[in-house]
């Protein structure tokens, strides 16, 4: 026999022994018949432990459940009440750590058919190839079938985790995820209990330094994804919430940088002729008490890290912030003159840019954590 043929057929026995360890997790609130279509399409595939968790679901979805729980690869969680997908995923996270002790990780399915069984697999090959690494299953969301809101969510949602965040994701509202066994703690720690804990997991994977890959998988959505329970109002308002939290700080020490700053260009242009040193003796007052503020915040509250060299980092920062923010609120007044409103406008305009530039150096420097 070639050796060719001896690999693939040795391959296959592995994938075989591997899936064999893997849980399936599909939380479920009022589900329709497409859910059983999903276990049949993962027994196919040769999955042999699907964890189904009905989350307060109600009377009228007990049948259904109870038909899933025939198929002997099945076991049902319950929650008496809806609490949303965050803790039917952190309960079955749990289930699988206490009474899976061999597991070699999950995998986290939608019950609505949207995850076709070869791609489900195909995550888990790749988990089997990079056991430390969480593996996302990333859509391509420039397809016509594409219902609107979903391509309009995942290319801003995109937007933001790479700006505010760093971080750079094909599919942000994925649900088809791999997690290895030794991350489900990790996954159990993190804070939500809806769909915003899914974009928290994203966040996590950046601050707890967990190495992720994305896997190439169909877009399937079955009319225009109305079996979807996610709200896009209200669950939209949730998850940027969670993504904004990082920047409200420096937004927060903007604002007291600005009243400051105009408190004291007033009073200062009855004190001295207006020229360079006001605005710059301005600027300075107005920053000194604004970075204070904004470093206790980010340390404490944004970033969550940050101990004696990042405070030298942050000062570091603000100098040179400082002296591009006074250096060119100068020129631009020079160029066009304006009172102490009008250069308050200017600085803020000015101070706008330079916030681009220092949050990604507050993250990715001052503050990043070891």
């Amino acid at each position: 026999m070639p050796e060719a043929a001896v690999f693939i057929r040795n391959k296959g026995f592995y994938m075989t022994e591997f899936i064999s360890r893997i849980s399936v997790i599909i939380p479920s609130y009022q589900p329709d018949e497409k859910l059983l279509e999903v276990i049949k399409g993962l027994t196919g595939k040769g999955f042999r432990d699907i964890i189904l968790v009905d989350d307060g679901g109600g009377e009228p979805y007990a049948a259904l459940f109870e038909r899933a729980s025939c198929f002997p690869e099945v076991t049902v969680l319950i929650h008496q009440e809806n609490q949303g997908k965050g803790c039917a995923l952190k309960t079955a996270f749990a289930y699988c750590m206490k009474e899976r002790p061999e597991c070699s990780g999950v995998i986290t399915v939608d019950g609505d058919n949207q995850h076709h069984a070869d791609d489900i697999y195909a995550c888990c090959v790749r988990l089997q190839e990079k056991p430390d690494h969480v593996i996302l299953g990333a859509r391509n969301f420039s397809a016509e079938d594409v219902p609107f809101r979903s391509r309009f969510g995942n290319v801003l949602t995109k937007g933001v985790f790479r700006f505010v965040c760093g971080i750079r994701i094909t599919d942000t509202q994925t649900g088809l995820r791999a997690i290895p066994a030794c991350r489900l703690q990790a996954m159990t720690e993190i804070e939500g209990s809806r769909y915003e804990y899914e974009t928290n997991m994203l966040l996590e994977l950046k601050a707890r330094r967990i190495p992720f890959e994305e896997v190439p998988i169909r877009t399937i959505y079955l009319d225009e994804n109305d079996s979807s329970h996610f709200n896009p109002l209200k669950d939209s308002i949730r998850i940027y919430c969670t993504i904004f939290a990082f920047a409200a700080s420096s937004f927060a020490s903007s604002l007291i940088d600005l009243l400051l700053f105009y408190l004291c260009i007033s009073l200062l242009t009855h004190m001295m002729p207006e020229g360079v040193w006001n605005i710059a003796i301005a600027t300075a007052a107005a920053r000194v008490c604004s970075s204070l503020f904004n470093y206790n915040m980010n340390r404490r509250k944004v970033f969550g890290s940050g101990g004696r060299s990042s405070i030298v980092k942050y000062y570091i920062l603000c100098v040179l912030q400082f002296a591009a923010s006074a250096g060119l609120v100068s020129f631009v007044s020079f160029l066009f003159p304006a009172g102490s409103l009008g250069k308050t406008l200017i600085k803020a305009l000015i101070d706008i840019l330079l916030f681009l530039v220092s949050y990604q150096i507050q993250r990715e420097w001052v503050f990043r954590k070891e």
